[in-house]
């Protein structure tokens, strides 16, 4: 057999498993809740938006608001609509979080997510969504770290994966910014948070 032919065969082969990696679905990154706590984790995260917008004495010392994933990944089904709101509803997602109808830039019209997960461990967070790309559900999947810089949220990513696809966050990383960067005001965090961060598997506002 020719060489020529030979590599042909290879990067066909090559090809057909990277699509294949690409469309398959992966592990998820949260186990869904049952209604009534995701109910109740809903409302508990609304509280403690409540608590960060209010303003502190200036002789009240500096504290810190745990959010969990469970009460992020409520706020965000309550926001998309898949689940049902009682009592007020959180209005999007948490400061310092991507919406959930938020997408990264792809060649032709910008495609519609859903199904937006987030996880975290240890100081990483980890974030998954589905899009449509031709007509094909594709799984995309971020983890990485958050921060504060001037009053904004961060988010330097260290994984990325599109299904079971790993691919290199230098890829990515430049859209990623850019995408981030369009969306600095919704970055923006409440006057009276000085940072935030992941820490033992919690979102964590530090109050000024």
């Amino acid at each position: 057999m020719k060489p020529q032919r030979i590599i042909s065969y290879a990067t066909l082969a090559i090809s057909i498993v990277t699509l294949v990696l690409v469309l398959r679905r992966p592990a998820p990154v949260a186990a869904p809740a049952a209604p009534a706590a995701a109910a109740a984790s809903a409302q508990s995260f609304q509280e403690k938006l409540n608590r960060l917008e209010q303003p502190k004495a200036s002789d009240t010392p500096a504290d810190e608001v745990r959010i969990t994933p469970d009460e992020i990944n409520a706020a965000l089904a309550q926001a998309a609509g898949t689940l049902p709101v009682s009592g007020p509803s959180p209005g999007g997602s948490s400061p310092g979080a991507s919406s959930p109808s938020a997408s990264m830039e792809f060649p032709g019209p910008v495609p519609s997510v859903k199904d937006y997960q987030v996880s975290m461990d240890g100081d990483l967070v980890r974030g998954q969504f589905v899009t449509q790309i031709a007509g094909k559900d594709v799984y995309l999947t971020l983890a990485g770290h958050v921060g504060a810089k001037d009053g904004y949220a961060t988010f330097d990513a260290t994984e990325v994966k599109i299904g079971n696809l790993s691919v290199p966050v230098s890829l990515i990383n430049d859209v990623l910014q850019k995408k981030l960067a369009e969306q600095r005001d919704q970055l923006k965090l409440p006057p009276n948070v000085k940072d935030i961060k992941v820490e033992n598997g919690q979102l964590v506002f530090v109050e000024k």
